[in-house]
């Protein structure tokens, strides 16, 4: 399967307003390139359940066990059992209750005041689910695959114009300025303004409407986790996969909805975040050699 790569040309120009500060503009422009043979995981058959299989047994690894300790008498009580407590013995006309030694108090059950949690959860509790390493490179290769279909990808929600191609692989990169131009590798790029010069890559690209959707639609959480370190939750928007985490890298990763990884290190979840596949995803021509 052949595809042509987009070779992309940024043109910055400077202007200078009433008070002298010097404002910077780029604009990018998406040419068609060479055509390159794309790998074999591009052309897999596309199966949504081993997909959402492998990603819900990598949530499921991650998750961490929570709970008390087990409980070992006085030495190590669980929590609700650190009372001194007696029992009455039968024949009192009253419950069979532990009470606090000395009083009417009942302590140490459920219902009680300070008392244990009933079934509460156990440290021991296995979460984890098995997969085959076939299978999971198998996944991996069909959300590769996904990657390639419109139809799949505009079904995520993802938002893009009507005359792309999928998959969307960035070949050679120009930036013009004053008339010069200068020809450099894409993820060396400097990072001067690098940040506005993805933006404008991927508005070169037509998927600036995706990237406004993910800054629009981030919104704060529902629920405890705005207590535990993340209140808001972000759409996902591009994944950008590169040969190695170097200026194009680091001039995206700030975006929000955005997400990098290199192709060394592509994983399933990553290509279909909640299990379903076909995440809009843009790929270096070096990223590609690398999954080769």
């Amino acid at each position: 399967m052949k595809v042509k790569v987009r070779n992309l040309v940024t043109t910055v120009s400077e202007s200078s307003d009433d008070t002298g500060l010097v404002r910077l503009s780029m604009e990018t422009e998406a040419k068609a390139g060479r055509n390159i043979t794309l790998p074999d995981a591009f052309t897999t058959e596309f199966r949504g359940d081993l997909v959402r299989r492998a990603v819900h047994s990598s949530r499921a690894n991650r998750r961490q066990p929570y709970g008390h300790r087990e409980h070992d008498g006085k030495r190590k009580p669980q929590p609700g059992m650190k009372h001194s407590v007696e029992w009455w013995g039968k024949g009192r006309g009253v419950s069979r209750i532990m009470r606090k030694t000395g009083q009417r108090t009942g302590a140490q059950n459920p219902h009680t005041r300070g008392g244990r949690r009933a079934h509460g959860p156990y440290v021991d509790k296995d979460w984890s689910q098995k997969i085959n390493s076939r299978e999971r490179r198998l996944a991996r290769d069909v959300a590769i695959t996904a990657t390639a279909d419109s139809g799949l990808v505009a079904e995520r929600g993802h938002r893009f114009d009507d005359d792309i191609t999928f998959p969307i692989i960035i070949g050679s990169y120009e930036e013009q300025r004053n008339d010069e131009a200068d020809s450099i590798d894409v993820e060396q790029m400097s990072l001067e303004q690098g940040t506005r010069k993805f933006i404008s890559m991927m508005h070169g690209l037509g998927l600036g409407s995706d990237l406004r959707r993910a800054r629009e639609g981030r919104g704060i959480r529902a629920g405890k986790g705005t207590m535990r370190g993340r209140p808001r939750r972000t759409p996902k928007s591009v994944l950008l996969v590169v040969a190695e985490k170097a200026g194009l890298a680091k001039a995206a990763r700030n975006i929000p909805g955005i997400d990098v990884v290199c192709a060394k290190d592509l994983s399933t979840e990553d290509l279909a975040p909640g299990g379903q596949a076909g995440r809009l995803t843009v790929w270096t021509e070096a990223a590609i050699g690398v999954l080769e």
